[in-house]
């Protein structure tokens, strides 16, 4: 009986460290073809969305689709135990300059319910009413290895100078998600160049997602999410609202991956890769549902 019991436990603690959904997001800065055709670059790139269940990637620059489509091949020639898809925004911005943002994910642990395009303002795009540069693109999951069984995903990747009443705007789009979609499971993820010199005192205390109580900030203000030395800024966030999600995340596991201490990269080679690093957080599995299927 004692026996059974040490093996309980000891399986347990088995899933607990290797089945945890590990949900990223990552600006790839000015991910394209020249990237895409980069060996060195791409191995790295393979090595870091490896790790993650899900990943959103921003600042997708090829106007084609053949570095993402590059990007999942080589994944699952990469990661032969996943299976690996994706789901895509439109193309973004308000002049020439355009971006998508890239759910990659895989298809063995996660199934994609519904995917929504935040809309963009009737006319030029550039009235005051018209807060986003590139309008957040949502995607809802469903997750049976998880406690939480479906959340939803606001990508965001803000605009610099704007980033205050972006990251202010973020709080009309999470309650036109919950009317739509009716769950409060929801994590807020990406570059929100939410640190800085871009971001105030006074406009925290004046920001919505910021002050409500209800929206727990995971990735820290000390929290460093940028490659260079010379910088020490919180530019990139996990932001999560729902009782049932926030119990569903593995405590300490929302942080920046650094890879160039984890790869040994010299500066100069990690920011080959990005000026960013991802951020991650680890949702907690559902030990039934593992002890069912796995072991």
């Amino acid at each position: 009986m004692r026996t059974a019991v040490l093996l309980l436990v000891v399986g347990l603690c088995v899933l607990d460290a290797t089945s945890a959904l590990k949900i990223c997001a990552f600006n790839v800065q000015s991910f394209g073809e020249s990237k895409a055709n980069n060996r060195k670059v791409m191995g790295i790139l393979l090595k870091i969305i490896s790790r993650c269940d899900v990943c959103l990637i921003q600042e997708v620059r090829d106007s084609k689709g053949a570095a993402i489509k590059a990007l999942v091949k080589d994944l699952n020639r990469y990661d032969k135990s996943n299976t690996y898809s994706y789901v895509e925004s439109e193309r973004l911005g308000r002049k020439s300059y355009k971006e998508q943002y890239v759910y990659l994910y895989r298809t063995n642990v996660l199934t994609v319910q519904e995917h929504y395009q935040y809309p963009k303002l009737e006319g030029d795009g550039t009235n005051e009413t018209d807060v986003f540069s590139r309008e957040p693109f949502i995607v809802r999951f469903h997750s049976p290895t998880t406690l939480v069984k479906d959340f939803v995903l606001i990508g965001q990747h803000t605009c610099p100078k704007n980033a205050m009443k972006e990251i202010n705007e973020l709080h009309t789009v999470f309650k036109g998600i919950y009317q739509k979609w009716k769950t409060e499971n929801v994590m807020i993820l990406g570059d929100l160049n939410a640190a800085c010199s871009y971001v105030t005192i006074k406009g925290w205390k004046a920001n919505r997602l910021r002050s409500d109580p209800k929206f727990h900030w995971l990735i820290g203000d000390d929290q460093d999410t940028t490659v260079r030395d010379k910088t020490h800024c919180a530019y990139d966030r996990i932001i999560v609202h729902g009782r049932e999600i926030i119990s569903g995340i593995v405590p300490g596991s929302a942080q920046p991956f650094n890879f160039k201490e984890n790869f040994h990269l010299t500066e100069e080679e990690a920011l080959e890769v990005s000026d960013h690093f991802p951020v991650e957080v680890d949702l907690k599995p559902n030990h039934r549902y593992l002890l069912r299927n796995e072991l």
